[in-house]
């Protein structure tokens, strides 16, 4: 397989899981972690390596390394392997998912932005989704008629904090999620409920289901819930470990332990909560979104340069919502026709979107 995004907490897992059942590793492509790489690519002996800057390069003792964006979609081109693991983050993630398809590869799909913006654009039978929730859907799903879907979101590093200290969060504030360690986006993410927002998104485009919405369940063992037209609902349970869904993505049947087995008897009180609008103000556009799943587009880029804008000390974290918005609003009748107009959409939206932080 190629993994993209190899030392980041996907691909680490993606790799546990390679190890465990000796599956081989043909690309590694990664960032700046170029340590972390250096053990992979020793470890996994890949015919090609990606780095995501020219600079790194020379770092890399090995007989084929390419860098940033062509060098990832050269990799993809020329590599034999016929599964693609991506786990970029961001629009990054794009144009890779768009080239493994056209080579005829399976995506093992990490990356959210992929569908977000593009989903319309997106042979939706070569993917195979690995985000917990899309693969807890897709686990418990029957033949009966479905009425709604619900997912989980654990409420990120705000969900307890007063509403008038939201104004003054730091950026290390909103790193310190109540449940796991992630990365810096998608742990902002996770505090503006933007990360679920994308979420409910894919599973429109993977399940052909608008009827869609999400809860916080604050100790995040529960990932999804299939609502039948019977009046019956099912939920799925599991620790959050990734290698669940990456395991079923890679092996198509998993018949052996991959993780321990949820302990319900000690976990006590299971709590849920209604996502309040006044806590994460960008929910308010979740029904005007699945209507127009195209807008996407419009609202990652804002949230990608609003993010930067927070993560350089340039903006407080209620501006981030905030962009994300007037965004929106803004680029209300935008409609893709082709993969072209939404790169060039993503431009305009994007310097609109600094014209707001100044």
């Amino acid at each position: 397989m190629a993994v993209l995004g190899s030392t980041g907490s996907i691909g680490v897992n993606t790799l546990n899981i390679a190890r465990e059942y000796k599956l081989d590793i043909d690309v590694l492509v990664a960032g700046n972690n170029i340590e972390l790489l250096k053990k992979q690519i020793d470890e996994f002996a890949p015919q090609i390596v990606v780095v995501g800057k020219k600079e790194h390069v020379d770092k890399i003792t090995h007989k084929r390394v390419l860098w940033g964006e062509e060098g990832i979609l050269e990799a993809i081109e020329s590599t034999t392997a016929d599964t693609v693991v991506n786990a970029l983050v961001g629009f990054l993630g794009l144009r890779p998912t768009v080239k493994a398809i056209e080579c005829g590869k399976r995506v093992a799909l990490a990356n959210k932005e992929s569908l977000v913006v593009a989903g319309k654009f997106i042979d939706i039978s070569k993917i195979d989704p690995i985000d917990s929730e899309h693969f807890g859907l897709w686990y418990i799903l029957g033949k009966r008629p479905v009425k709604s879907m619900l997912i989980t979101a654990s409420g990120g590093a705000f969900r307890d904090w007063p509403l008038e200290k939201l104004e003054r969060a730091t950026l290390e504030d909103a790193l310190k999620h109540p449940n796991w360690s992630m990365g810096v986006k998608i742990t902002i993410d996770s505090a503006t409920m933007v990360n679920k927002l994308f979420e409910l998104l894919e599973g429109r485009w993977l399940f052909g289901c608008q009827n869609l919405d999400a809860v916080i369940e604050t100790k995040s063992i529960i990932h999804a819930i299939v609502n039948y037209m019977d009046g019956s609902s099912v939920l799925h349970a599991a620790y959050a470990d990734m290698r669940l869904p990456i395991a079923f993505a890679l092996l198509k049947e998993v018949k052996k332990p991959v993780m321990q087995s949820v302990d319900f008897a000690s976990l006590g009180i299971l709590e849920f909560r209604k996502i309040e609008q006044e806590r994460y103000p960008v929910w308010q556009i979740r029904e005007e979104l699945l209507e127009q799943p195209h807008r996407g587009i419009v609202v990652n880029a804002a949230n990608e340069v609003a993010i930067e804008a927070f993560v350089n000390r340039q903006a407080a974290f209620t501006k981030i919502s905030e962009v994300i918005l007037k965004s929106f609003e803004k680029f209300s009748d935008v409609d893709p026709k082709n993969l072209e107009e939404v790169f060039e959409i993503d431009k305009e939206v994007r310097n609109f979107a600094r014209s707001l932080i100044g």
